[in-house]
């Protein structure tokens, strides 16, 4: 919590047009996990964010239950909110999900893609490398997960946007929790290339890309093997059966 309180700048309530209380709060804590400086399992005190955020709970509740709806928060009765911690299992369906509703986006944002959008898209790839290339992982991580989610945009189709948003939100979880080895990026080129494609308008070769993407995408998942475990029990446990 100390790691969000750090990144909450000091004129808190300024708002952009339009923008509630709730909506600050909501926007700080989803970039704060979409950046993996909120982990997995993360206890969401209402109390100590109220503090942070010099709001009441009651707009903290609010910014916890539209989290929770898009997955990346769970409440539980008489235990309070904590970051989503999704098992293996509920990984696996989540990049399912990812890669069937990629490529419905990505044929959708050939029809519909204009030169103003694909710039943009380039724009926010510059920023995504600049990230990576000077060492800040959890910017990079949250700028490539902006980039698909402006993909959809780009797809005009307002449900997939929804979905796509909480998809992209719940693999920063993923990858925080199950992430292989140490960290590296394999989306810079990648994303310059379906930009490329998309501007030329072959939709075929666009899913192609996207199907690649993905791919990189889970190789870098540990998802078949056992995770390693800190009980010491279960760590030591064959010496434990020959006592």
């Amino acid at each position: 919590m100390a790691n969000l309180k750090n990144s909450v700048a000091k004129n808190i309530k300024t708002k952009v047009a339009g923008q509630t209380q709730d909506d600050v709060v909501y926007c700080h804590i989803f970039d704060a996990i979409l950046e993996q400086r909120l982990p997995p399992a993360t206890k969401l005190n209402e109390e100590a964010l109220a503090e942070i955020f010099s709001v009441s709970r009651t707009i903290i509740r609010r910014a916890l239950l539209r989290l929770s709806m898009e997955q990346v928060v769970s409440i539980r009765p008489n235990r309070g909110a904590m970051v989503s911690a999704p098992t293996k299992e509920e990984a696996k369906q989540i990049i399912k999900a990812r890669e069937v509703m990629e490529l419905a986006i990505i044929e959708l944002a050939v029809e519909h893609a204009t030169s103003a959008k694909i710039e943009e898209c380039r724009r926010l790839v510059e920023k995504e490398n600049e990230a990576f290339d000077n060492g800040d992982y959890g910017k990079g991580l949250r700028l490539s997960g902006e980039f698909h989610i402006k993909l959809a945009e780009m797809a005009n189709n307002a449900p997939l946007l929804a979905f796509q948003r909480s998809l992209v939100s719940q693999t920063s979880l993923l990858i925080a929790q199950y992430e292989t080895g140490n960290h590296s990026n394999c989306s810079q080129d990648e994303h310059t290339q379906l930009l490329d494609t998309i501007e030329s308008g072959d939709t075929e070769q666009a899913i192609s890309l996207m199907e690649e993407h993905l791919s990189h995408i889970r190789s870098k998942l540990n998802l078949d093997s056992n995770a390693a475990s800190n009980d010491l029990h279960v760590v030591f446990s064959d010496l434990l059966k020959n006592k």
